[in-house]
């Protein structure tokens, strides 16, 4: 894992749960992180962090949504460090409202930001990693539980990390000629304040049903990315990369 060290990653949603764990996690292996969210709340805690143990990081707020503030957010990651070798795409939304209940804010929001955004950071990133000329790598974050035992589904956010992992495939063979890799991890039931928060007294419940009887660590999935973004994994692209413990006994 010392491959990584001076490499410049940009990590999407690293202001709290798996984003957090995943930047502090490249941090630790010696790679510059660019630690992106919306807002500084939570975000500038991740940064001082890896500070405080020694690492490098950088905070760069900016909706991800939107090409502007991606183009905005890469060029001042290229002004910092004058490269950029991984990105991430960690940052997504999953909205609370059913399908008859949602609206179309909602709708359109999810779609921007765990669709449109990969994309567009793709897109830009891929432009700067093939003027480079020394490949790179990205790395979008799915999802192995879109839908949980006892019938708890979320049709629109399910929809998009299905969208996630075909647009992984699909960019996969459009960027290997420029030696860019792209792959997906997909987590399982993740331990995260998030996700406590979002299945409240469900969670000991759901989580008793993993096959190994207790949710993933985000330090856990972090190892895995580590993995993947490493020249150890030089010959695998357009992979999506289960790490949820066997998944669930019953569904």
């Amino acid at each position: 894992m010392n491959h990584l060290r001076d490499q410049v990653v940009l990590i999407t949603g690293a202001g709290r749960g798996l984003g957090r764990a995943l930047a502090l996690a490249f941090a630790a292996q010696g790679a510059r992180v660019a630690a992106n969210d919306l807002t500084p709340v939570n975000l500038d805690d991740t940064v001082e962090q890896i500070r405080a143990a020694g690492g490098q990081a950088e905070a760069w707020t900016g909706d991800i949504a939107k090409k502007t503030p991606v183009q905005g957010i890469l060029n001042r990651i290229l002004d910092r460090w004058g490269r950029l070798d991984i990105v991430v795409n960690n940052a997504a939304v999953r909205p609370r409202a059913s399908l008859l209940d949602m609206d179309e804010w909602d709708l359109q929001r999810t779609l921007n930001i765990n669709l449109g955004g990969p994309f567009l950071l793709m897109q830009v990133a891929g432009r700067i990693m093939r003027q480079q000329g020394s490949g790179g790598v990205m790395l979008n974050i799915g999802d192995a539980t879109p839908r949980l035992p006892g019938g708890r589904s979320d049709a629109l956010y399910a929809a998009t990390k299905a969208g996630l992992t075909a647009l992984t495939r699909a960019a996969a063979r459009e960027l290997a000629p420029y030696g860019i890799r792209v792959n997906a991890l997909c987590p399982g039931l993740l331990d995260t304040a998030s996700t406590r928060e979002r299945l409240g007294e469900e969670f000991p419940r759901i989580a008793a049903r993993l096959v190994t009887g207790a949710p993933l660590q985000p330090a856990a999935v972090a190892e895995a990315a580590l993995f993947l973004c490493s020249p150890a994994a030089q010959h695998i692209n357009g992979a999506c990369l289960h790490v949820d413990g066997g998944g669930w006994r019953t569904m």
